[in-house]
């Protein structure tokens, strides 16, 4: 088995979108994985996962199963997209993803400050030659934040866009070296938002709590339970800047009762970013 060693996870699709991150922050080719082309340095791991939401899913499960540990850890897709009126070089923190073939929308928790502007994606199976007034649109997005679910908490996992093609310049006009070019002109930018996610990171990676040993005591939880239970009691910590829950008087059953009624209470929450 490989040592878990890595806390920053980038997804790139194409190698002219993941060069100038390779080149940045000086990462090294692993030569022993063959699957996938894998970058890592220094508690970081890149990985270029092709074109598609089949491959993207398999990369994320694929590099958490053989990296990831028990803190939550940072995920972060960056790569292009296409937009109907955003100019080319646009970098977008993305908020909402829809996946046009499921219909499954996603929501990332923002909740750091980010100087660059926020907006929708929509993720499609095929290139589109028409664009959606409002959205954003890649072959990706919704097929990452899924599977990275699955790994970490949702505060953690983010998609970072650069507009690469729009109305007057459509997707046929796009080469290697011009996506390498507008990925390089915001690595100040991305390098925030990972510093951002870092911080964050290390925000929720503190000692269990002990109302998670409490829980786990007293309800069953299967693997996964335990894993969702976890990551919403950081979620918790996050957004509440480390408040008490009080769970007095709550009728809990199973271990399910406690992950729906949590969820319950994270939904409600108000914060302001």
């Amino acid at each position: 088995m490989r040592k878990a060693s890595y806390t920053t996870f980038i997804y790139a699709a194409l190698p002219c979108e993941a060069k100038p991150l390779v080149d940045h922050f000086k990462l090294k080719k692993d030569l022993s994985i063959k699957v996938f082309t894998v970058y890592c340095q220094d508690g970081m791991c890149l990985t270029v996962t092709g074109i598609g939401k089949n491959v993207m899913a398999a990369a994320v499960a694929y590099t958490q199963a053989l990296f990831a540990g028990d803190a939550p850890c940072v995920l972060l897709n960056i790569g292009i997209a296409g937009h109907k009126n955003y100019v080319v070089g646009q970098l977008c923190l993305v908020d909402k993803i829809s996946d046009v073939d499921s219909g499954k929308n996603y929501y990332p928790p923002l909740v750091f400050n980010t100087s660059c502007c926020t907006a929708p994606i929509q993720t499609v199976s095929k290139p589109v030659l028409e664009y959606d007034d409002a959205c954003l649109c890649d072959m990706e997005a919704s097929a990452f934040y899924e599977t990275a679910m699955r790994f970490t908490t949702a505060e953690l996992i983010q998609c970072l866009k650069v507009v690469s093609d729009n109305k007057t310049s459509p997707v046929g006009n796009i080469h290697p070296q011009q996506v390498s070019h507008l990925i390089a002109a915001h690595i100040p930018a991305i390098g925030m938002v990972l510093a951002e996610l870092q911080q964050l990171a290390k925000v929720i990676s503190t000692p269990e709590s002990t109302l998670f040993a409490q829980w786990l005591e007293r309800y069953r939880f299967t693997a996964s339970e335990r894993m969702q239970l976890k990551n919403q009691l950081c979620r918790w910590r996050v957004l509440t800047n480390n408040q008490a829950l009080d769970v007095s008087g709550i009728p809990l059953g199973t271990g399910k009762d406690v992950l729906q009624w949590l969820e319950q209470k994270i939904t409600q929450l108000a914060f302001g970013l």
